[in-house]
């Protein structure tokens, strides 16, 4: 039936029904005139939804703000909200999103695309999606040929803090320990205070905000506790472990210990890509290594960090009669070590 209004004390109510269903509800108004284009908005509304569908009308801003209502990551979500605007989710093709990765990174590598762009906009869209605001899309990523990354390894990392003792840097040292030896992100690393470590009981709070706030507590070796207690200094629980700013205020003095150590020249994050390595190697599962290292999915440390060892001739352990025979004192296989 048409909407019709009514009087509930003074204020002005409306009712009605569309083929949507009833629709009911108050006009927060005394005036009559007013209350009667309250009402015809309303089974405007009704009709518009009924005929278009729920979601006909939802904006990319909309959705973003939902998105960040349940409590999502707002990394890189801020060029994305300036792009797409008011724009509905109804007008954004796949085509859409891959000219706003062209427009907003022109001068990017595939992988930044996807990552800064294409990502976190479908992610987006298809939030929205479950909220049955729209349907999914799906978007053809950039194709990527990842460069190959190349882990620190306990060699690298001596020969490194040998040279930053030297040069008096015992921090950098200790550093450069502290992430090969706990999988820390130089970023993790540069922001940790004095009252996140324990020496006495070995341990380390680490914390960071993406994707959302975490923390985990590492483990502290025996080396990377001696070279922490040759940093100095009065350890006020409120500074700096390592006493960088940020993470970029190491690169410079970083490579410049590397070309006098004489060493490859890696980056801060072949360190925490040295633990996963040097941790599989060992004959410790993924799992394991994903625990103690701080990633979330245990198949990213096989399939990112493991790398096949060069030596043809690893394969003659198979008939190996000496490592047979001392099986019980040196086992072959140790892939289900653990650490408790």
């Amino acid at each position: 039936m048409p909407h019709e209004i009514h009087k509930r004390g003074k204020i002005w109510h409306y009712r009605g029904s569309t083929a949507n269903g009833r629709f009911r509800g108050t006009t927060r108004t005394t005036d009559k005139a007013i209350a009667q284009r309250v009402a015809a908005e309303a089974e405007a509304r009704e009709w518009k939804h009924h005929l278009d569908g729920p979601g006909a009308h939802v904006t990319f801003a909309n959705a973003a703000n939902a998105y960040l209502d349940a409590g999502k990551s707002t990394r890189f979500l801020l060029k994305l909200c300036e792009h797409f605007k008011d724009t509905p989710l109804r007008n954004i093709s796949s085509g859409a999103i891959l000219a706003a990765a062209v427009k907003l990174y022109p001068n990017a590598k595939g992988a930044t695309r996807n990552r800064q762009v294409i990502a976190p906009t479908l992610a987006i869209i298809n939030h929205a999606a479950e909220l049955g605001w729209c349907a999914p899309v799906k978007v053809k990523r950039y194709s990527v040929n990842p460069a190959v990354k190349i882990p620190a390894t306990r060699e690298w990392v001596t020969a490194f803090a040998d040279q930053a003792k030297t040069d008096n840097l015992p921090h950098l040292a200790a550093l450069c320990f502290f992430m090969f030896g706990t999988a820390a992100r130089i970023g993790e690393a540069v922001r940790m205070i004095w009252d996140d470590v324990d020496l006495n009981s070995n341990t380390a709070k680490l914390s960071g905000d993406k994707p959302k706030p975490w923390t985990r507590t590492a483990h502290l070796s025996p080396t990377v506790i001696a070279a922490m207690a040759s940093i100095g200094g009065n350890r006020n629980p409120a500074e700096l472990v390592f006493g960088y700013a940020e993470s970029g205020s190491v690169k410079k003095t970083w490579d410049n210990v590397i070309e006098r150590a004489g060493i490859e020249r890696l980056t801060p994050h072949c360190c925490r890509h040295g633990f996963a390595t040097a941790m599989l190697r060992a004959g410790f599962d993924p799992v394991t290594i994903a625990k103690r290292g701080g990633w979330k999915d245990p198949a990213i440390v096989v399939r990112t960090y493991g790398h096949a060892l060069e030596d043809k001739t690893v394969t003659d352990v198979l008939f190996d009669t000496s490592l047979t025979q001392s099986a019980k004192q040196n086992p072959v296989t140790i892939s289900k070590k653990r650490i408790n």
